[in-house]
């Protein structure tokens, strides 16, 4: 599976394969062959290509803060398909677009709006599903629906126009 680590606000792919503890770790060009073991509550055992390591996490807000080998790492982790729609779904173009783009494929669960709508920032305009997840994609401010270029079970590439608001 794969996600995107965060760290000191520089963001990277992480691919991870494997079960059982044992795991392989793709960050971009650089892999390693992890076992990764819960010794108690926090802690962990890591045996990274062949050299032993006690990793403590704990969670702060959200994030890990982890500490190996007396350095310290503030990393927060999410799925890449929803760090995707996370930061780049919604409007297309910068903040004063006014047109919803499908951030990746998926099908329409569901279309929230109609043409005429008035919306407020925040209110859902459409559900996507995407990786067997469903995503909503919410006004980034007030407007009134003009177009709505989805139905429910339609599915969608990414970069597709969704809605537009005038």
């Amino acid at each position: 599976m794969k996600y995107v680590a965060t760290v000191n606000d520089e963001s990277r792919v992480v691919d991870v394969t494997g079960t059982d503890g044992r795991y392989r770790v793709a960050v971009g060009d650089d892999v390693w062959e992890v076992d990764a073991r819960l010794a108690a509550q926090g802690i962990y055992s890591l045996l990274i290509d062949g050299v032993s390591y006690v990793a403590d996490v704990t969670d702060r807000d959200g994030a890990c803060v982890v500490e190996v080998g007396g350095e310290w790492y503030e990393i927060t982790v999410e799925e890449q398909t929803r760090h995707i729609i996370r930061t780049r779904g919604g409007a297309a173009g910068g903040p004063r677009s006014r047109t919803l783009t499908a951030a990746l494929p998926g099908k329409i669960s569901r279309v929230a709006v109609g043409v005429g709508d008035a919306v407020r920032a925040g209110d859902t305009l459409v559900v996507i599903e995407a990786m067997k997840m469903e995503n909503e994609f919410k006004a980034t401010g007030p407007g009134t629906v003009a177009e709505v270029r989805v139905e429910a079970g339609q599915t969608v590439n990414a970069g597709d126009v969704l809605i537009v608001m005038a």
